[in-house]
C-alpha cells in the first residue's frame, strides 16, 4: 500500500472515531407502576409476649410432677403437687383452736351480758362488770384470730395443688420429685411457661435509624433456625430508653410475631427489617428526571429539543416539581404532583398521561453519561422500570 493511500485510510478512521465521540442520544423513561421501598435493618431476639414463672408459695416437698419439658398446658390445669401431710395437720389443728376459742367466746358472752343485765340494777360492782366485758372482749379477739388463723391452713393446704396460670407449653421445669421447695421471701419456682401462640421479638435499631421506626410499620424477619422462612409482623412499641454498649447507642423495638406453627420459639436471633417506606402498585418516574435540563446540540438529529423560550416550571408547594415531557421532537415542561419517594424512584401523583414518555438525560459515546446520577450508580444496582429507552 502507498504512503498516499494508508494517509486517506488513517483520515476516515478518524473521522469515524470523532463521529461516535459526537453521537449524542437521550435517555428517556414512561411512567410505569410499580413497588417502593426504603428499610432499616437490625438484629434483635424472640420472646414470648407472655412468660409466667409458676412457683409456690408453702415450704414443702414435691409429691407428684404432671408436667414435663414442652408439655402443652391450659389454664387451670393441675401441674404438681407439694407433700400435704404437714398442711394437713395444720388444718386440722387450726380448727380445733377455731374451735376452742369459739366456745371461751360463747361463755364469756354469757357472762358478760347477765353481769351488764346485774350492772344495770346495781346488783354488782363495776370492777365485777369491767372484768367481765374485758374477758369477753380479749375471747372475741382470740376467736377471730382463730378463724382467720384457720383460712391460712386452708390456704395452704390449697396451695399445695400447682395449676398452669395460662395457656402455654413448659419451656422450664426447675424441681425433681422429692425435692424439697422453700417459700421464704420469694417464691420457689417450679415451672416457666410461655405462651408460643403470641410471640414478640425485641430488636436493636441503631440510633441514627430510629428516627425513621414508627409503630404499625410492617417488619419481615428471618432467624437462623428457619433460613429459608420469612416471618412477618408490625412494630408494636418504640422504646426510648437507650442502651450503650462500645459506645453504640441502640433503641430497643418491639415487633409482634404471630406463630401459629409454634417455628419461633423463646431466644432466637432475628434478622429484622423494618420497612419504613413501603407502597405497592403506584405511578413512578426516575428521580434523576427532576434534575434533568435540556441543552441544545444543533448536530445531533433527531434529538428532541425544547424551544428557545422555554424553561422550567417552578411551584411555590414542595410536592411539585419540574419534568420535561417528551412530545414527539419537542421538550415541553410541565409541573406533576409527587409523593413517596426511595431516592433513585419518586412517585407522581399527578400531572402527566399514565404512560408519558419523559427524557432523563444526555448520553454520549452510546452510555457515556454526563449527570453525576449515572456516575455514581454502581453497574451491579437494579435499574428502574422504564430507564432503557434511548431516543
Amino acid at each position: 500500500m502507498s504512503v498516499k493511500n494508508l494517509g486517506f485510510l488513517l483520515l476516515a478512521l478518524l473521522a469515524t472515531g470523532c463521529a461516535k465521540e459526537s453521537k449524542i442520544t437521550l435517555e428517556t423513561a414512561r411512567m410505569e407502576r410499580g413497588d417502593i421501598s426504603r428499610s432499616v435493618t437490625a438484629t434483635g431476639t424472640v420472646e414470648s409476649v407472655t412468660q409466667v414463672d409458676v412457683g409456690t408459695q408453702v415450704t414443702g416437698i414435691i409429691d407428684k410432677l404432671y408436667a414435663d419439658y414442652n408439655s402443652v398446658v391450659t389454664k387451670g390445669q393441675l401441674i404438681a403437687e407439694i407433700e400435704k401431710t404437714l398442711l394437713e395437720s395444720d388444718l386440722k389443728s387450726a380448727d380445733a383452736n377455731m374451735e376452742s376459742a369459739r366456745l371461751n367466746y360463747e361463755y364469756n358472752k354469757t357472762n358478760y351480758e347477765r353481769d351488764k343485765a346485774l350492772h344495770d340494777k346495781q346488783l354488782i360492782s363495776d370492777y365485777e362488770f369491767q372484768t367481765s366485758r374485758k374477758e369477753y372482749e380479749v375471747s372475741k379477739q382470740s376467736y377471730d384470730k382463730a378463724r382467720a388463723d384457720r383460712v391460712r391452713a386452708a390456704k395452704n393446704l390449697n396451695y399445695a395443688e400447682i395449676y398452669s396460670p395460662i395457656d402455654g407449653v413448659v419451656i422450664s421445669r426447675e424441681v425433681e420429685v422429692g425435692q424439697t421447695v422453700v417459700s421464704n421471701m420469694n417464691v420457689a419456682n417450679l415451672y416457666v411457661i410461655a405462651d408460643l401462640d403470641n410471640m414478640q421479638v425485641i430488636g436493636d435499631v441503631d440510633e441514627a435509624d430510629i428516627g425513621q421506626v414508627k409503630v404499625g410499620q410492617e417488619v419481615e424477619f428471618t432467624v437462623d433456625a428457619y433460613p429459608d422462612d420469612k416471618f412477618k409482623g408490625t412494630v408494636t412499641q418504640v422504646r426510648l430508653n437507650p442502651t450503650v454498649e462500645s459506645n453504640v447507642v441502640t433503641y430497643e423495638v418491639v415487633v409482634n410475631a404471630p406463630n401459629p406453627d409454634h417455628k419461633l420459639i423463646p431466644g432466637l436471633t432475628a434478622n429484622l427489617t423494618i420497612y419504613t417506606l413501603r407502597e405497592d402498585g403506584i405511578s413512578l418516574l426516575p428521580s434523576a428526571a427532576f434534575r434533568f435540563t435540556p441543552h441544545d446540540y444543533g448536530e445531533a438529529k433527531g434529538l428532541p429539543q425544547a424551544s428557545p423560550d422555554a424553561k422550567a416550571l417552578t411551584s411555590d408547594n414542595d410536592d411539585e416539581r419540574n419534568v420535561w415531557v417528551v412530545e414527539g421532537d419537542k421538550l415541553v415542561p410541565t409541573l406533576v404532583k409527587v409523593g413517596v419517594t426511595d431516592g433513585s424512584r419518586t412517585q407522581i401523583l399527578s400531572g402527566i398521561a399514565e404512560n408519558a414518555e419523559v427524557a432523563v438525560d444526555y448520553e454520549i459515546n452510546a452510555g457515556s453519561r454526563k449527570s453525576e446520577e449515572k456516575a455514581e450508580q454502581s453497574p451491579f444496582a437494579p435499574q428502574p422500570p422504564g430507564r432503557n429507552k434511548k431516543r
